[in-house]
């Protein structure tokens, strides 16, 4: 049985002032916890309930376990229908970017994406299309989100992320730098190359102003119907297609 003061703990990583004071973050379903614990990510802990515990694959001898059951589950998961694992990972240390890393592959920079599930689905459709980098400016939602957690479905530790202060990085990039825009060419006569950077910007005012500056190549989703905008993350799919033809 979990204390009062465990599940005060977990219920409060639920928001982002206590996972970033503590290091930690919530993971939840088998899937996840399969795709973290071989990772660089560290597990703290691991909380299940008893029909559960024969999923469980192999762990480090260092990872607490606690059986609980579905009451405790309800309180301290972030799901309405809990999924019968929740584990604790511990943050790692954020690493400043180097551009070299960014050269040789294409890259995604996220300006100002506000929706937790549209940056777990980036990440998620970023990993499908092997694209490794991953920066965010800081006023982007919080990797660690619990619903960002959960859009990536366990893709997060294959990508790396990066939170940085873009008017700062920005010019210190050599490769050919893209940017998502209204009016630009045509991502089907686009010719990507090898490596890049692409440019998303907020769901509702786009790039901001400061980052626009920036941007060689605006390439454009060419829009054959009548609908006023593509979401950010469905956008991002499809701009990964097509980068990622030169790469296959």
């Amino acid at each position: 049985m979990l204390s009062k003061s465990q599940i005060s703990f977990i219920k409060s990583l639920h928001q982002k002032k206590y996972r970033k004071e503590n290091g930690i973050f919530i993971i939840e379903g088998i899937k996840s916890l399969v795709e973290f614990i071989p990772s660089n990510y560290q597990l703290h802990s691991i909380y299940y309930l008893a029909e559960y515990k024969s999923l469980l694959p192999t762990l480090p001898s260092n990872i607490k376990l606690f059986e609980v059951n579905n009451a405790e589950l309800d309180k301290i998961s972030t799901l309405q229908a809990p999924q019968g694992i929740l584990a604790l990972v511990n943050q790692p240390k954020p690493i400043p970017l180097k551009p070299e890393v960014l050269q040789n592959c294409f890259s995604l920079l996220l300006d100002g994406v506000q929706d937790p599930g549209n940056l777990g689905t980036i990440i998620r459709t970023a990993d499908w299309f092997g694209f490794k980098n991953i920066i965010c400016s800081l006023n982007t939602a919080d990797v660690y989100n619990p619903k960002t957690i959960q859009a990536t479905m366990g893709s997060l530790p294959r990508v790396n992320m990066y939170y940085e202060d873009l008017a700062l990085i920005l010019p210190q990039i050599s490769v050919p730098v893209y940017g998502a825009l209204l009016e630009g060419e045509s991502i089907y006569k686009t010719s990507f190359g090898s490596e890049g950077l692409l440019i998303l910007g907020n769901e509702g005012q786009g790039i901001s102003a400061e980052v626009i500056n920036f941007i060689e190549h605006p390439v454009t989703i060419p829009r054959i119907g009548k609908a006023e905008s593509l979401n950010v993350a469905i956008s991002a799919g499809i701009f990964c297609s097509e980068m990622s033809r030169n790469i296959i």
